[in-house]
């Protein structure tokens, strides 16, 4: 390759100096890089840091920080890259393809997954390998996540345009010149090349999703990080037969030039990240094959992603009894649970420290959310006295000694030291173990 690669983990530098292996502090010029991901939450836009280096105070030396991004950019443009993978220990790989197709089950996280990555395409690319490779196949299953969508609700149907070399009767327009070149100079003269218009599902839309869905069917096997191939097969079987009828045939002009004007939410998602993969492949499925690939820089957001993950879980506990994302007047709560054994304000902390400390100002928040009137009254209606009780609050942390369930009988297990009606409750994510199966357990 050409450039040089910083190999790094997620939340490293918080408890003791990380140091800069010394192959790559000559290319330094600097005494400090950072780089950074522009967040939106709760309708408010700031830039987290995605890594920090510096160099120390007193020494040659260099000194990392990396915060809840993975993902690959420069440091020293065209020379030297940081690339993070997702990691909560020196141990174990966070399988963080897994925590997505687990949150797509659910339709809720599908309507708000376009805030969880970032692409620089405006930046010189980098040379990683193909296993190096984190946003290509989170793109695909992202994908696959909202065509799934789609293909629930019906592929949607309209006219479109076909040509057709018809035998012995005439539709819509005649194509004279194609009917001279294919039939009367080969002394076919019962033959028309008509236009004219059908209904169906062979639609520029369908077709255009149906070649990045054949692009994603062939590059997800090539992936050896991939670890759920059942639940992989199972939504390919599920997707295959809606497209039965809808041709691939398309150019890649016709891809690049392609503009959805859908008035369906789900099709102009589907559309924006089918373009960003065809993009990635350079419109050559062929290419899915390389082992070294050029990407631009990009970030995907794990706390975000593990707020999704959350939701799954919850989900899968307690139904449509947890509400995502209440919003009151400027308040964006990530959860909200209502049901007949418990009534709580939940939130989500991508933060491992939660096992044996907290956040205060985590908390404060948190707290103040559990406060508002309007939760009180979603929670316990406007009777006499509802505003005399006090409002349980739950913060959800990742803890690989944890289970992966959320039950229901553990979450008031663990209260939080100094605060009333304040509990937290650890998540195990799935990992990837050397053999590249996926783990829970």
């Amino acid at each position: 390759m050409s450039n040089l690669i910083i190999p790094l983990q997620e939340h490293l530098g918080y408890n003791s100096k990380e140091e800069v292996p010394e192959i790559f502090t000559p290319y330094f010029k600097r005494d400090y890089y950072r780089k950074s991901f522009k967040k939106t939450h709760r309708k408010k836009s700031k830039k987290e840091s995605c890594f920090t280096i510096i160099k120390g105070e007193e020494t040659d030396d260099y000194y990392v920080e990396t915060g809840y991004y993975i993902g690959v950019d420069w440091v020293v443009k065209n020379e030297v890259a940081a690339h993070i993978v997702p990691k909560l220990n020196d141990i174990e790989q966070i399988d963080y393809l897994k925590m997505l197709f687990s949150s797509i089950e659910h339709p809720e996280v599908v309507d708000h997954i376009t805030d969880l990555f970032e692409i620089k395409w405006d930046q010189p690319k980098i040379e990683i390998t193909q296993q190096q490779d984190l946003l290509t196949p989170f793109l695909i299953i992202e994908f696959l996540g909202v065509l799934k969508k789609i293909v629930k609700k019906g592929l949607k149907k309209s006219y479109y345009n076909v040509e057709r070399n018809l035998y012995g009767r005439v539709k819509g327009k005649i194509l004279v010149s194609k009917t001279i070149k294919h039939n009367v100079s080969k002394n076919e003269n019962l033959k028309v090349f008509c236009s004219y218009e059908e209904f169906g599902a062979n639609t520029k839309e369908n077709r255009f999703l149906k070649k990045v869905f054949e692009f994603s069917k062939k590059f997800l096997p090539t992936y050896g990080k991939l670890t759920d191939t059942k639940g992989l097969q199972d939504l390919f079987h599920f997707i295959n037969p809606a497209f039965d009828e809808v041709s691939s045939n398309t150019t890649a002009r016709e891809l690049r030039q392609f503009k959805s004007n859908s008035f369906f939410k789900e099709y102009d998602e589907a559309v924006r990240l089918g373009k960003l993969i065809l993009e990635r492949f350079a419109y050559n499925i062929s290419n899915t094959s390389q082992t070294t690939i050029s990407t631009p820089p990009f970030w995907i957001d794990m706390s975000k992603l593990f707020e999704f993950y959350v939701l799954g879980k919850l989900k899968d506990s307690f139904k449509q009894d947890v509400k995502f994302q209440y919003k009151y007047f400027g308040n964006e709560l990530d959860f909200i649970l209502k049901s007949t054994d418990l009534n709580m304000v939940i939130d989500a902390k991508y933060k491992p420290k939660y096992k044996d400390s907290r956040d205060n100002k985590d908390m404060r928040q948190v707290s103040g959310y559990a406060r508002l009137k309007n939760v009180y009254e979603y929670l316990h209606g406007e009777t006499e006295g509802v505003y005399d009780k006090i409002i349980d609050v739950l913060i959800i942390y990742p803890n690989q000694e944890a289970e992966d369930e959320i039950k229901i009988d553990k979450i008031k297990e663990d209260p939080i030291k100094d605060y009333i009606h304040s509990y937290r409750l650890g998540v195990k994510l799935p990992v990837i173990t050397k053999n590249g199966e996926e783990t829970i357990s």
